[in-house]
This record gives structure tokens, sequence and C-alpha cells, in this order.
């Protein structure tokens, strides 16, 4: 239960509001549907090939399953504890980081979000269409003539292939959430795990078993062996901490706290621990059949050389890559352009304004350059950490999770989030010394050795300058423990209450938050 601030807020400004970003008026994502959501990022062919190549570089199985255990753990424990604020005020994260940045001021940790989901949902439909190439190819190869040319960088096949691949998820993704659940319950989430299930059986049999797990391909001594487990441990954390961000977006669909947790805890520790042993099994199989290491599914479906195996292939990273776009890269930037101007964009106008921007930026040429790659995404990267831990920092320690929700679509003077012209100076005092010390840890080459743990740096350094800063707040909020009840709130009209028992919220999977901050 919140606490009632001296000021009460009155209708919703409409500057702030729409209905979708309104507190969720249904909850309907159960623990099924936040393991599905979890499937359709994982299973994401950059994760395959992470797991392999980590193989391949020399790590043992062994260290490879218990390095990536430890960083999705901490993705794990870092989920839950936005999960917690997400599920209670039950708002998208544009809006939640209202209450830190304030209620114009948030957009500016939104918008850093939305540029990176925009480069990756068109570098992820980028790849997904040079599968419908492959499959195009596969059933018509008299179309190969249209591939060698080049238009803005790709041939007349890519064209068309992307174009499909750009309109079938801007007709699916703009249906909004409830058929996004649908979607990734039914199809993204189990499909590529039956694909890459069966690629591993295949190898398996065709190695008439033998297969190693134990020994290091390369030799990698145990100091060497060490250094490369925690890099794996830390880029783990560094790749999901963009879904730990936005998570809010998601767990404001769930009944209560053991859906998301629970679904947390199959989806991410369980789930990607065994995708990732697939994964290393696939590889090591392709090394005793094939003679080489291949970490690329696709590559192992096309060296099977089976009409057959490369469509059902094709067609499965394709839905995959769907997912991922799905849950990474479109529903974060629809809320994110949404909360910029809620009086004209809604969820789906936000959604599109996401699918043009992922043309405009061509990412065939965005992907093709490494150094763009590393220069824009890598800085863009660093700036997580930062985000993630002021939005921790001000829900767990600065308000011990009392949140006035209608205040957050005030843009009254006296408003509780509103600050100095509705921006946080505070906040932007944390963000800015934290972020330039990770982005250039990340990105200049003479911390190559510390690149990989600069996320740690950011958040590290942010947390703790904005808890300095905001000390007399969190004097004033004293202790005690989290509240657990879904926050209420009226500006939908009506109220928005708790029907958890507390006995209820106290049975969870996982850790509690209110012991656990």
């Amino acid at each position: 239960m919140s606490t009632s601030p001296q000021h009460r807020p009155g209708p919703p400004d409409p500057r702030l509001f729409n209905e979708d970003l309104a507190p969720a008026a249904k909850r309907t994502w159960g623990t099924y549907s936040v393991f599905a959501l979890w499937m359709s990022d994982t299973h994401a062919i950059s994760n395959y090939a992470f797991a392999a190549s980590l193989f391949v570089l020399g790590l043992p199985a062994w260290e490879v399953f218990l390095a990536l255990l430890v960083g999705i753990t901490i993705v794990y424990w870092l989920m839950n504890r936005m999960g917690h604020a997400g599920h209670r005020t039950g708002v998208p994260y544009p809006v939640l980081a209202r209450a830190s940045w304030g209620v114009y001021g948030a957009n500016i940790p939104a918008l850093l979000r939305a540029v990176m989901a925009v480069a990756w949902y068109g570098i992820q439909t980028w790849l997904a269409s040079t599968a419908v190439v492959l499959l195009t190819l596969q059933i018509a190869p008299g179309l190969d003539a249209y591939n060698h040319n080049s238009v803005l960088g790709l041939s007349t096949l890519g064209w068309i292939a992307f174009m499909v691949m750009w309109g079938l998820q801007a007709a699916l993704l703009t249906r909004g959430m409830e058929f996004i659940r649908k979607v990734q319950d039914f199809a993204t989430g189990p499909v590529v795990w039956l694909v890459v299930l069966a690629l591993a059986v295949y190898l398996v049999i065709a190695a008439h078993g033998d297969i190693s797990l134990t020994r290091s391909l390369t030799g990698l001594s145990g100091t060497a062996q060490v250094q490369q487990s925690l890099i794996a441990v830390s880029l783990t954390v560094a790749t999901f901490l963009t879904l730990v961000l936005n998570y809010a977006d998601f767990a404001r669909f769930t009944p209560d706290h053991r859906s998301y947790r629970r679904g947390n805890l199959v989806g991410l520790p369980v789930n990607f621990t065994a995708f990732a042993v697939v994964a290393v099994l696939v590889t090591a199989g392709t090394i005793a059949v094939f003679g080489e290491a291949i970490y690329d599914p696709v590559k192992v479906i096309q060296k099977i050389d089976n009409p057959v195996v490369t469509v059902i292939g094709a067609l499965a990273f394709i839905v995959a890559t769907i997912g991922i776009n799905v849950v990474a890269n479109f529903v974060s930037p629809a809320y994110d352009f949404a909360n910029l101007l809620p009086k004209y964009l809604d969820f789906k106008r936000g959604g599109m304004i996401t699918a043009v921007l992922a043309v405009l930026v061509m990412p065939w040429k965005l992907y093709s350059s490494a150094l763009v790659i590393q220069y824009f995404l890598g800085a863009l990267g660093a700036f997580l950490g930062p985000l993630v831990a002021i939005l921790l920092v001000d829900y767990y320690l600065v308000r011990r999770g009392r949140i006035d929700v209608d205040a957050l679509f005030s843009a009254d003077a006296a408003g509780a989030y509103f600050y100095r012209r509705g921006y946080n100076p505070k906040a932007v005092i944390a963000f800015l010394p934290a972020a330039a010390v990770s982005a250039s840890l990340a990105l200049i080459p003479a911390f190559d050795a510390v690149a990989p743990f600069s996320w740690i740096f950011g958040m590290g350094i942010s947390g703790l300058l904005y808890a300095f800063v905001t000390r007399r707040e969190r004097a004033a909020a004293g202790a005690g423990p989290i509240p657990q009840d879904i926050i209420a709130s009226q500006v939908r009209g009506e109220m928005v209450a708790s029907v958890e028992e507390p006995e209820r919220s106290g049975a969870i999977a996982g850790p509690a938050a209110a012991s656990g901050s």
C-alpha cells in the first residue's frame, strides 16, 4: 500500500496519459506466458552462438554451463527486482521511470532504450530476411538471378525478403500486447527448441555417441579458463540488461508475484542453461561429424544438405527472429515513443514508428560495419547499467516501494514527480558521470581488459551517486519491508486494487523482494 502524499493529483494529464500507458486493467500473463516470453528471447541464434563460441574458444563444456548459469542467475535476481515494481504499479517502463527522472525527464532513459531497440529491431529483421532468401532459393533456384544486384546495399530478392519480414512483423506486432502473448505462448517460444533438439539427436546419432564434453578444444590454461568464465558471466548479464530495464512492460500484466517469479525461474536459469547445453552438444557434434566446429545453427542445417531440413530450419529461425524482436526490440520502443507524445501516440503507433525507423537506419549497412556496431551500440549499451541502477535504487532504497501511481500522470507543478519543470536533476547527476566512465571502459582500446565489465562500473557508480544525492529522501522514507500489494490507482476512473491475500504474496518462487532488497 502506497503512502498518501500531501498533494492529491487531479485527473491524468493528456500530455502524460493514454490507455496503453495507464495501469494494466487486465492481468493475463501467468507463469507459462512469462516462461514463453523468455523462450522467445533466449532461443536466439546469438545466444546459441555465444554458448557454442565459449566451447570453441577452449572452455570445457561444464565450465560453459557453470559460467552461463551464474550469469543468468544474476539476471534472474535483477528481473525479479524489476518485476516487483512493474507488477505492483501496473505501468510500463517509461511511466515507472517518471518516479526517478520526473514526468518529462523519463523521456531521456526511454529514448536511449528506444534508439538501441530500433537498431536491433532492424538488424534482426534483416537477419531473418536472409533466411527468407535461403528458403526462397531452396524452393525456386531460378530466382537466384535477382540475388546479385545491389539497391542501397541489398539485392532485389533481398529487398523483397526484407519487406516481407517487415510487413509480417508489423501486421502481427501492432495488434497489441494480448495478441503478442498468444503468439509467443504457442509459436515463437517452443519452435526453436524442437529444431535444436532435433539437430542434437541427429548429430549424436551420426557421431555414434562419440562426443566429448569434458576436454578443452584449445588446451586453454587454467588461468585463461577462469578469465574467460568471468567474461562469460559478465557478458551474459550485459546482454539481458536491456530487458531488465524495461521488464515492467511485461510484469505489469502478471496477476500475482508468483507468476513472474516462477516464470523467470523456469525461463531463465533453467531454460537458458538447458538451451546452452544443447548448443554446446550440437557444436561438439559438428566436430565429430563434419570435422569442424560450427556454432551457427543455420550453417549446421545447410551442412546437412537436405532440402526438407533446410526449409524447416529456415522457417523455424524466421519464427524465432520474430519472437526475439517482439520481446527485446518492439515492445519497449512502442511504449517509449508512446510516452513521448501520449496524446497522439499509443502503443500501436509507437510500434509503427519503430518499424519505419528500422528500415531507415538500413540495418544491413549498420551490421556490416564492426566499427559502427562497436561504437554506436556499444556506447548505448554502456548506458544500460546506470539506468537500471537509478531505477532500482529509487524504488527500493529511496521510496521503499511506495509510489503514488496517480502522480506519475500529473503535470501539476506541486506533483510528487514534477521535480524541477518535470525533470529530476538528481537522476541526471547520477547518470552522466557513470555513463561516461562505463562508455569509456567499453570503447577505449586501452581498457580492453575490463571492457566486458563496463556495465558493472556504470551500475555501481550511478547507484552510489543516486543513493548519495537522495540521502534526505531515503531518511524520510524510513525502513521496513517493501509492500507486496498492487498499488491502487484512479487514473482509469476506477480503482485497480490488489486481490492478493497476504499469505499468497508470501508464497513465492525465488528470493522475496522485501528480504532481498
